[in-house]
C-alpha cells in the first residue's frame, strides 16, 4: 500500500511503500489486549505491603487473665480483631510479571500498526527535526497536521531541538523507534512515523 508523506509544514514530500504485512493484516483485539495487559503488569510496582501480626510492634504480654472474665479467651493484642493489630491476609510485596512469547508481542505490534492504518490514523512525516527547540512554533504545525493526541516515532536518535520542543506539548508523545510499544500506540489518537522509522520497521519484521 502507498501513503503520502508529508513535511511537518503539511507540504507533500512524496511517496512511500508500506509493507502489507506489517502495516495491512486485520488487527485482532485478543491479541493486542494481551499485550496491553502484559505491559502494564511489568509497569506495576507492587510495592504493597502490609503488617501482619508477627511483624506489628504491640506488647506480646497476655491480655488478660484466662478465666474469671467472662471474656472471651485472648491471648495476643496483635490479632487482626484488635485495633492496632496486625492484618490477616494483607498484601504483600510481589512482582505482576508474567511470561508472554516473542512472536505474540511482535505479533501485536504489527496488529497495533495495522490498526491506526485502517482507521486512517496514521501519518507519514519525512523528518522529525526543527532548527530551534521553540515549542510555540511546533504547536502551529501540529495543528495544521491535526495533532493534538499522537505518538511520534522518529529513527534510532530524534532531534535534540525536536524532542525539547515536544516534550513541553500535552497529550503528546516522542520516542525512538526502538521504543516503540503496543500500549502507547493505541493510548494516543494518532500515529506520526518518520521516513526512518518505517525503514527501521520494515527492517525489522523482515
Amino acid at each position: 500500500m502507498d501513503l503520502t508523506i508529508t513535511t511537518l509544514e503539511g507540504k507533500d514530500a512524496g511517496k512511500v511503500q508500506l509493507s502489507e504485512e506489517i502495516f495491512g493484516l486485520e488487527p485482532r483485539d485478543d491479541i493486542l489486549q494481551r499485550v496491553v495487559l502484559w505491559q502494564l503488569a511489568r509497569r506495576q510496582q507492587g510495592t504493597h505491603q502490609t503488617l501482619t501480626r508477627g511483624e506489628v510492634a504491640r506488647t506480646g504480654a497476655k491480655m488478660y487473665k484466662q478465666k474469671g472474665t467472662g471474656r472471651a479467651r485472648h491471648h495476643s493484642a496483635r490479632a487482626p480483631q484488635f485495633r492496632g493489630g496486625g492484618k490477616a491476609h494483607g498484601p504483600v510485596s510481589r512482582s505482576y510479571e508474567h511470561d508472554l512469547p516473542k512472536k505474540v508481542r511482535a505479533l501485536a505490534l504489527r496488529h497495533a500498526l495495522s490498526a491506526k492504518v485502517k482507521a486512517s490514523d496514521l501519518i507519514i512525516i519525512d523528518d522529525l527535526a526543527a532548527a530551534e527547540a521553540k515549542t510555540k512554533l511546533l504547536v502551529s504545525q501540529f495543528a495544521n497536521l491535526g495533532l493534538e493526541n499522537a505518538l511520534l516515532i522518529g529513527g534510532a536518535e530524534i532531534d535534540a531541538n525536536f524532542k525539547l520542543a515536544a516534550s513541553n506539548i500535552p497529550n503528546i508523545d516522542v520516542l525512538p523507534v526502538q521504543g516503540i510499544n503496543v500500549y502507547d500506540i493505541l493510548r494516543r489518537g494518532k500515529l506520526v512515523l518518520s521516513k526512518a522509522a518505517v525503514e527501521a520497521l520494515e527492517e525489522r519484521f523482515k
